[in-house]
């Protein structure tokens, strides 16, 4: 059988068996490793790749859905990779076109870096807002917050699920559930035995990446990644939607540095759902 030329091989569902090639298709272009968080996506939403005849994968990327299984929400695409042998051939547009119709009317979102950008714009997607990621080790300091925060327990659940889909704007119970398993630490802000906040903090590399990250306000949301840096010795990472000035601000001078923006954008409507006010950082941006 001859070998089918490049864009004719198939497009597949991935499976945590794929773990390994995305892990190799991520240090290819440049990226790290990341295979927590691969394992994470492949199980809590839909990898789409392209098997590679000489082994690997030429392209892969995720979809995380939101809402009801039949009729999602909200679609956010991420980890969307080409590999470097088979780059600028227009494998990557294949790949979109593909994932985009297969999510039908489901209207999409994703952060595209300023090399990706040009691509989701051909296909429709439009710039929403930004997001700047921080890193580094996180400096304690200034006036003690009063927002009280401890860890989260399994009675916690319920509140937690309740804020984050009011907040969020769609269900996303299968993500939420999976914060335990996943992250390393996930704590919770309160006032008057009333869950105002929550945030995650999970192991990246040698990084722990603070999201999702979800407060009443700029105050709860400082508390929160105080207290999750108050029980990691790594340096901290977070994706902060750039309307929060303040709270970058603070970070900032916490000792966390800019590394990158991303653009946010949508597909089938003009802004991500939500209330943006107390949505601070994703999960990861991968996932919406």
């Amino acid at each position: 059988m001859p070998t089918p030329s490049l864009p004719e091989l198939p497009i597949r569902r991935l499976t945590l068996r794929d773990l390994t090639a995305c892990a190799d298709l991520s240090e290819n272009r440049g990226w790290p490793r990341e295979e927590h968080k691969w394992g994470f996506l492949l199980t809590a939403g839909k990898g789409y790749g392209i098997d590679d005849p000489d082994g690997g994968l030429v392209g892969a990327c995720v979809v995380t859905e939101y809402g009801t299984q039949d009729r999602p929400d909200l679609g956010a695409i991420g980890m969307v990779l080409i590999a470097e042998r088979h780059a600028r051939k227009g494998i990557g547009r294949r790949l979109m076109r593909q994932v985009v119709s297969a999510m039908g009317t489901t209207p999409l979102t994703l952060h595209a870096t300023p090399y990706g950008r040009p691509l989701y714009e051909e296909l429709g997607f439009k710039v929403t807002g930004r997001a700047e990621m921080l890193s580094g080790h996180f400096t304690p300091g200034g006036t003690e917050s009063r927002v009280a925060t401890r860890a989260a327990t399994a009675e916690d659940l319920t509140a937690i699920l309740r804020l984050d889909e009011e907040v969020f704007g769609a269900d996303r119970t299968h993500i939420i559930t999976r914060l335990p398993a996943f992250a390393d630490q996930l704590r919770v802000a309160e006032e008057d035995g009333r869950l105002i906040g929550y945030a995650g903090a999970w192991p990246n590399m040698d990084t722990h990446v603070v999201g999702p990250l979800i407060a009443r306000d700029t105050e709860a949301a400082k508390a929160l990644i105080a207290s999750l840096a108050a029980h990691t010795d790594r340096p901290l990472r977070t994706d902060i939607d750039v309307r929060h000035q303040e709270l970058l601000a603070w970070a900032k001078e916490r000792g966390l540095a800019s590394v990158a923006f991303n653009a946010v954008m949508t597909y089938g409507i003009t802004e991500v759902p939500g209330d943006w006010t107390r949505r601070f950082a994703p999960l990861t941006v991968a996932a919406g």
